[in-house]
């Protein structure tokens, strides 16, 4: 018999990740009436053999995959195991040539670089021909082994070894009341965003963020604690600490028991998201088909999304489980001097679809209604603009929201970046997100501009129309002589593809350029 793993979302070694804007939805193709989410849901349940093989699961060999590659009989690989994906060629979004790339060949790497974070474990279920007759190579391996599950009295012991000097590791120490563990980083570490704490039903979870990489400390206490906790951080050493009140006075004996991936330094892509059950606080309406989610993290969570960085949001669907990533935004576009510093609340700006499954489910969530949200996603890092003078900001559509923080960080940071432009795109006048918030911001802030275009403009629009193209980029940047210019690009993946292109031409090198995409 085979050991085929349980189909849950995320699988323990899956690789679930999106491209740094964490926007879904783009280089869609028109699907077949028919043909949705939910018709491909209620398809695959509907108790068809959709494998072809009558319900066995064998063991597929390098050879019989190969001979799979055809639009009838398409087999591919993704982590492992081998799926049937034939009758799902009319329901994939991207369409059957996407698809075809990994015709029999393992599609892992593929995958990962179009949608890692769609849940394919669950959306193919019905398709699981078998595993791969070979082990998988792409084992995930921890740079520091987890220590041996005992009880962590001596702190020192459970560190790593103390040659590896260059690897984080952590002590504890208590008072009566209190008990506090301090994570040494071993580097510098950024202003915010760094660190990610989760304390639920005695669970200590800790996440800290270090570039590409992943220190992780996951410990069931070892007595009971207050749900709050508090984190306090010296940037400029590395060093975290994080307090926690003992519910009852005392001294411990141990720290607690490590659980799974304790003490351990990953790169951050290797790591499966972790999610955490967040309350609907408010939903407002930004037009008329978009609206402001207000999402509050549990007591015991301590999160902040870095600036550029996307979450996961997850959700069960007529039982099935479907995800989506979305990249948070500012509560409104003021000067962030003017919001309260202590919100920690996750602010998404999403356009609700007619026949869009997972936001349609998110519309219809009342104040109070939970959803599972995952922690910080993405290689986008702020470390390109620290000497940039002009910054462009090219978007279409709802690929405004990875915008929205950079145009709050620039306006924060006038020091060095003298000049914030933004070329927004949308189809009609009533799409524009936030008009009236750029508007003003653009009127009270001399070094930001906004600009509008509409491809499907009223008659009495006096503004810019058409789509993107190279005199609208010509006439839009601006690169004084001893300046340093950079250029994000965010919204559907053919506006996307097209812009950088244009954006190479005016100049710009790799260096000087990101796209967010999905």
């Amino acid at each position: 018999m085979l050991n085929i793993p349980t189909q849950s979302f995320p699988a323990p070694s899956s690789q679930q990740r999106v491209a740094p804007s964490g926007q879904s939805g783009r280089g869609k193709v028109a699907l077949k009436p028919g043909h949705s989410l939910m018709d491909w849901i209620r398809f695959s349940k509907s108790g068809k053999d959709l494998t072809g093989l009558r319900g066995r699961l064998i063991e597929v060999t390098q050879e019989e995959l190969q001979k799979h590659n055809t639009r009838e009989d398409c087999w591919t690989c993704i982590r492992g195991m081998v799926y049937n994906v034939t009758p799902y060629m009319d329901y994939h979004p991207g369409g059957e040539e996407e698809l075809m790339k990994a015709a029999g060949i393992d599609g892992t790497g593929l995958f990962d670089q179009v949608h890692r974070w769609v849940n394919y474990e669950s959306m193919l279920k019905e398709c699981l021909v078998g595993r791969m007759a070979t082990k998988p190579t792409t084992a995930i391996k921890a740079i520091v082994p987890v220590p041996p599950v005992t009880c962590l009295a001596p702190p020192i012991s459970v560190a790593p070894p103390r040659e590896k000097d260059s690897l984080p590791w952590y002590d504890w120490f208590q008072t009566d009341v209190t008990v506090h563990v301090v994570v040494y980083t071993k580097r510098k570490i950024p202003s915010s965003g760094c660190t990610i704490v989760d304390l639920e039903a005695g669970i200590l979870r800790l996440e800290v963020l270090l570039g590409k990489m992943s220190y992780m400390m996951h410990l069931c206490l070892a007595e009971e604690v207050e749900g709050t906790i508090s984190v306090h951080t010296a940037f400029s050493v590395g060093k975290i600490q994080i307090s926690i009140r003992k519910k009852a006075k005392g001294k411990w004996t141990s720290l607690g028991q490590p659980l799974e991936f304790h003490n351990t330094f990953l790169r951050k892509k290797d790591r499966a998201p972790y999610y955490r059950h967040c309350v609907m606080v408010s939903k407002t309406e930004v037009n008329h088909n978009t609206h402001l989610f207000r999402l509050q993290l549990p007591r015991g969570t301590i999160m902040h999304v870095p600036v550029g960085k996307h979450v996961y949001l997850k959700a069960f669907i007529q039982d099935s489980e479907i995800v989506r990533p979305y990249t948070p935004v500012v509560q409104h576009m003021a000067i962030a001097s003017h919001q309260s510093s202590q919100d920690s609340d996750l602010y998404l700006m999403i356009k609700v679809y007619p026949d869009g499954v997972f936001t349609q489910h998110l519309n219809s969530l009342h104040t109070g209604d939970r959803i599972y949200v995952s922690g910080p996603e993405g290689m986008f890092t702020v470390r390109p603009l620290r000497d940039v003078t002009h910054l462009y900001l090219l978007a279409a559509g709802t690929g405004f929201t990875p915008m929205a923080r950079l145009i709050q960080l620039a306006l924060q940071n006038t020091d060095t970046i003298r000049h914030t432009g933004l070329l927004f795109f949308n189809q009609r006048e009533e799409d524009i997100l936030w008009r009236c918030e750029l508007d003003e911001l653009a009127a009270n802030n001399d070094s930001f501009q906004v600009e509008y275009v509409l491809s499907e403009p009223c008659e009495s629009w006096t503004g810019r129309k058409g789509r993107v193209e190279e005199s609208m980029l010509q006439d839009f940047l601006n690169r004084p002589d001893g300046s340093k210019c950079y250029a994000c690009v965010c919204g559907p993946a053919a506006f996307t593809d097209l812009t950088i292109g244009l954006l190479k031409q005016q100049g710009f090198s790799e260096g000087e350029l990101c796209a967010f995409q999905g």
